[in-house]
């Protein structure tokens, strides 16, 4: 008997509907458990001393005044750390606590743990360090002169001789943004007693933490257990280390377990940052709109340590071009090492800055021309087969960007300006300009990204899923950071099995390998991938063994027979599956950044409507419509929460969010200070999925949560150019940008 079992099947919460997440409730009624609310008993709180300094040497470090404080259990500097004294994702180059030096501000420099966290942190304050502060290297130009350079990465691609008629020229930036997750770092240390101990703790990536964990305490891997906490929203901030191997050393010094619970303005020195970009371009084009060459100079402040700046400025300059055919490319990009802290991911990956740029351009292209700008783009744009623009590989999956751009220009636009509700102009009841004066906007922008790792790396997710007398179970390390992963694990298993009763059950680092980051737009298709192939495999053993051809909760079924009931499908055992699934493989660039360098790409297209106060520079962004490229929408109501989310990012970094520095000094880290939109900035979101299967997604599903975030912020800086005519290079825009206040 031959039974097809990769087709879907029809079933209640399986694939394309809309289910509620599991999650959802108690975390609407306070009642899920984060990270921050973890408790053990006689644990103590942890605290850190940070460096006030950008750049200084420790000439030298007090803790006697520490020590003395009463419940002070413990105080560790550099030289506690009992392991590798460095960590760090691409390289090791970070000290777990400052060594000789500090280089920039906020760097952890000692650790304290003490009965509560009031104590621990009068201690931390209480530690004497003599600095001698040193000039700190802040300018990202300047370090690249002077050979302060992560990784450089260059693209060539065809005739460096071919020239267009039309060339148009832009100088851009983008600001340091902040991921502004709503839960700080957080985490509870446990030493078992043995030397060992147990971290349970929020992050994107267990595994890749572990490693590092166990390497800098000195351990074998085997004695340092980690387990996911709940996460309070991430977008990149916990794909690097913070507070773990903090906490552990403090636990395994003291013999008690610790907690550690930053507060905001430690949030912002713990954790990295979108990384700020000065980006140089030149577009040339033939007569009808064809680009014909484009040119680009790209600069990436890594800040102090790499970090993941490596990988950043390489998707940066692969992605320079944007999702459109060009013959002949230049693009030169850098990371650049400085004295202001770190960057690294955060939603988009490289390409948020450079879209910026490359759509800013295709807009002076449209103009230069005379052209519509959604011809321009359009008449360019990237389809499957072609060959991408810079690393020359051929598009063998899905790629519908025409479609995109045509479903969003197609869309209604918003009534006319209402001029009677001061509410719905900029500034609210605040304004004080004439309604008459308000200029309304429309600006347009399309964004390009990879799905997964790239340039060679084993990009694996593990996944164990076993037929039980429970239902389905599927045993999970992935990271559930609030995006609705768990859920549609579960969607994926129902329509493959045919069984409604699922658990996703998540794995600590000693019960399953990794199933990597999530990030990188990954796990949807990584771990749901592996969840897929692993229920394939279980659903033909179930129907080997039950002689049939369905399955559902009864048991085996032939035709209209059940012919084998549950209870005795299972009487000799589970029937159990462990799969690492893949990705298509992906190669090293060459010389000139070509290569199969990435496993997919996904597109995506936003038109956003803004109305302007161009005296004051005050700005309402009314409506952004946008079409997405989602393969398949497994869940549609969660792709809409991942869009609308993204979006509101993207329009942050148009109009509001930047983290200011001062001479390396961070001066607003405070969500008094560092602005994010709230409901009152949010604008209605219209969105169309478009759905055009890939090849190695399950079911065709495309990861897309980083996609809402990339093409946002330049249809909104667009749409204040169309209501300014202000040529605007810079986000995000500032009221004095708008009114042409130097």
């Amino acid at each position: 008997m031959t039974t097809r079992v990769d087709a879907p099947i029809d079933i209640a919460g399986g694939i394309g509907q809309s289910i509620r997440r599991p999650d959802g409730i108690p975390k609407l009624r306070g009642e899920f458990d984060y990270s921050s609310d973890l408790h053990a008993n006689h644990m103590l709180w942890g605290a850190t001393l940070r460096s006030p300094h950008p750049r200084a040497l420790i000439a030298g470090i007090d803790i006697s005044a520490a020590l003395a404080i009463p419940g002070v259990a413990a105080v560790l500097t550099a030289e506690d750390v009992p392991g590798n004294p460095f960590f760090g994702q691409e390289r090791q180059d970070q000290p777990v606590l400052a060594i000789d030096q500090v280089r920039f501000w906020g760097e952890a420099v000692a650790i304290v743990a003490a009965e509560d966290r009031e104590t621990a942190q009068r201690a931390a304050a209480a530690i004497s360090v003599e600095y001698e502060p040193l000039e700190p290297l802040v300018d990202a130009e300047e370090a690249w002169a002077a050979g302060e350079v992560y990784r450089q990465a260059e693209v060539i691609t065809g005739d460096q001789g071919l020239r267009g008629d039309v060339v148009v020229e832009g100088t851009y930036e983008t600001a340091a943004q902040d991921q502004a997750m709503l839960g700080t770092e957080s985490g509870l240390a446990i030493p078992d007693g043995t030397g060992g101990v147990d971290l349970h703790v929020s992050t994107q990536w267990l595994h890749v933490d572990h490693r590092q964990v166990a390497a800098c305490l000195g351990l074998d891997s085997d004695v340092v257990r980690m387990h996911l906490a709940g996460v309070g929203g991430a977008f990149g901030a916990r794909e690097d280390l913070s507070l773990q191997v903090h906490l552990c050393m403090l636990a395994l010094r003291t013999g008690r377990p610790v907690k550690m619970v930053y507060d905001r303005a430690e949030s912002f020195a713990g954790h990295v940052h979108r990384h700020p970009a000065k980006m140089w371009f030149r577009h040339e084009a033939d007569f009808e709109g064809n680009l014909v060459r484009v040119e680009a100079r790209l600069v990436l402040d890594g800040g102090a340590y790499a970090e993941t700046s490596g990988p950043v400025v390489a998707n940066a300059a692969y992605f320079a071009v944007g999702p459109y055919r060009c013959p002949s490319v230049k693009v030169t990009g850098a990371a650049v090492r400085t004295n202001n802290p770190p960057n690294g991911a955060m939603r988009g990956f490289g390409a948020v800055q450079v879209c910026f740029g490359y759509e800013a351009q295709m807009d002076r292209l449209a103009t230069a021309l005379g052209m519509d700008s959604v011809e321009v783009r359009l008449r360019n744009a990237l389809a499957s087969g072609d060959r991408l623009a810079t690393t020359t590989q051929t598009i063998t999956g899905s790629l519908p960007t025409a479609e995109v751009i045509r479903s969003v220009a197609a869309m209604p636009l918003p009534d006319d300006l209402d001029t009677e509700d001061p509410r719905h102009l900029p500034g609210g009841t605040g304004l004080t300009t004439p309604a008459s004066a308000i200029k309304r906007g429309v600006g347009f922008a399309v964004g390009f990204k990879n799905i997964a790792f790239a340039e060679t790396f084993d990009d694996f997710a593990e996944v164990r899923v076993a037929l039980a007398d429970a239902g389905i179970e599927i045993r999970t390390a992935a990271a559930e950071v609030g995006q609705g992963m768990v859920t549609v694990l579960g969607q994926i298993a129902r329509s493959t099995t045919g069984i409604a009763r699922v658990e996703v059950i998540p794995a600590s680092t000693t019960e399953i390998g990794s199933a990597g980051s999530t990030s990188a737009s990954r796990q949807t298709q990584m771990t749901g991938g592996a969840v897929h192939e692993a229920c394939k495999e279980v659903l033909s053993e179930a129907l080997r063994r039950g002689g049939g051809d369905r399955l559902t909760d009864e048991g085996v079924w032939l035709g209209g027979d059940l012919v084998t009931p549950m209870g005795d499908l299972l009487a000799d055992g589970a029937i159990e599956h462990h799969t690492r699934y893949r990705h298509p493989p992906t190669e090293a660039p060459d010389e000139h950044g070509h290569g199969n360098l990435h496993a997919g790409y996904a597109v995506s297209a936003h038109r956003a409507v803004v109305d302007v106060d161009v005296e004051l520079g005050l700005v309402r962004v009314v409506q952004i419509d946008t079409a997405q490229d989602v393969g398949k929408a497994l869940n549609p109501q969660s792709v809409l929460g991942q869009i609308e989310g993204g979006t509101l990012q993207g329009v942050g970094l148009a109009i509001m969010e930047e983290l200011l520095l001062d001479d390396g000094i961070v001066r607003n880290a405070t969500f008094t200070d560092y602005l994010i939109p709230t409901i009152l900035d949010a604008p209605d979101v219209e969105a169309i999925l478009i759905e055009d299967p890939e090849e190695w997604g399950p079911f065709g599903a495309k990861g897309m949560g980083e996609l809402p975030t990339i093409s946002s912020t330049p249809a909104v800086v667009a749409a204040i150019r169309a209501a300014s005519g202000r040529d605007l290079t810079r986000a995000p825009v500032l009221p004095q940008d708008i009114a042409g206040i130097n």
